[in-house]
């Protein structure tokens, strides 16, 4: 069995790089430093793909530690920029759920709480099980200054206040095991959306949102659920790998594509003119990854500004 790598100090790990992965270090108190606060492994485990030549372990010549902190800050701000936008629509997709289900079932926490008022078939019990799980833990948590005032003072928690404290994740298996009549009322809220559009992308979407919310690194991301095909990767040319296009389907530009349907247009306006301006910043920064290099990884064709030229149809 091999052995873990052995323990090195931060001065160490600084003249590994320089001397070992001929790494180049324009300040070494600015590296100890920020490999004290990021961390070894985050940092170069985490993004020196791009900077190795293909196929070996070595490095580009001239590849400096300050280009590759300025990989992992551009994906740090990535995931701030997307986490904003998945909390709008966890919170939209919640409020929604409530108040269709409040308004054909009334207040009662009995009622979100019986299995029998959501499509228990065969392929849904499973799920539908897991959810008591989360809504009765939601219920009875007294993690929530909100939620213990309801509980205590009328002795019921209405869905739209469990909801708030709902994770995206539930949100989505509660909308998939919502009677079909609600799943329609819900997805007609969305622009060119239907009920099995919206299911898929609140499944990539959840994905993504624990990407961010753990910070895993998001640039290269991707899901094993994929969203439908839409409208837009035609109009946009997505290229294609047989009948399946290889873009916006499971990787970051998936998020994009969901964004546009699920966001109103002013929000996705400001949502773009923003990732336009991070990704333009950091191929300022960027010596040895090409633009080209880091939308591919990224997932976004090469003409992905375009997606506000294109009405939205189903």
């Amino acid at each position: 069995m091999t052995t873990s790598k052995n323990f090195s100090t931060f001065t160490q790990q600084v003249e590994s790089l320089k001397n070992d992965k001929n790494i180049i270090i324009p300040d070494s108190r600015y590296t100890e430093e920020m490999l004290q606060r990021i961390g070894y492994f985050s940092l170069m485990g985490g993004y020196k793909q791009l900077f190795r030549i293909p196929l070996t372990k070595n490095y580009k010549p001239g590849t400096s530690f300050d280009e590759i902190v300025a990989l992992y800050q551009f994906d740090a701000e990535l995931r701030a920029l997307f986490l904003k936008y998945l909390l709008q629509i966890e919170r939209h997709v919640g409020n929604l759920i409530s108040y269709y289900f409040i308004e054909l079932h009334g207040v009662s926490q009995a009622e979100y709480l019986n299995p029998d008022n959501y499509d228990n078939s065969r392929r849904n019990k499973r799920t539908v099980r897991g959810l008591m799980q989360k809504l009765h833990g939601a219920v009875n948590t007294n993690e929530y200054e909100y939620i213990n005032y309801y509980r205590t003072q009328y002795g019921n928690i209405p869905l739209w206040v469990t909801t708030s404290i709902l994770t995206f994740g539930s949100l989505s298996k509660m909308y998939k095991v919502l009677p079909q009549s609600l799943r329609t009322k819900v997805s007609k809220h969305f622009h060119s959306v239907n009920q099995r559009q919206l299911e898929r992308y609140l499944s990539v979407l959840t994905k993504y949102r624990n990407a961010c919310a753990h910070s895993d690194r998001l640039f290269t991301y991707k899901t094993v659920d994929q969203l439908l095909d839409t409208p837009l990767h035609a109009r946009l040319s997505v290229p294609k790998q047989g009948n399946q296009y290889i873009y916006g389907k499971q990787d970051l530009f998936a998020v994009v594509i969901a964004f546009r349907y699920l966001l109103p247009q002013e929000e996705f306006s400001a949502f773009k003119k923003r990732l336009v301006l991070e990704t333009g910043k950091i191929n300022k920064n960027l010596v040895h990854i090409t633009e080209s290099e880091l939308f591919e990884q990224m997932g976004f064709p090469s003409n992905w500004k375009n997606i506000t030229r294109y009405r939205l149809t189903p």
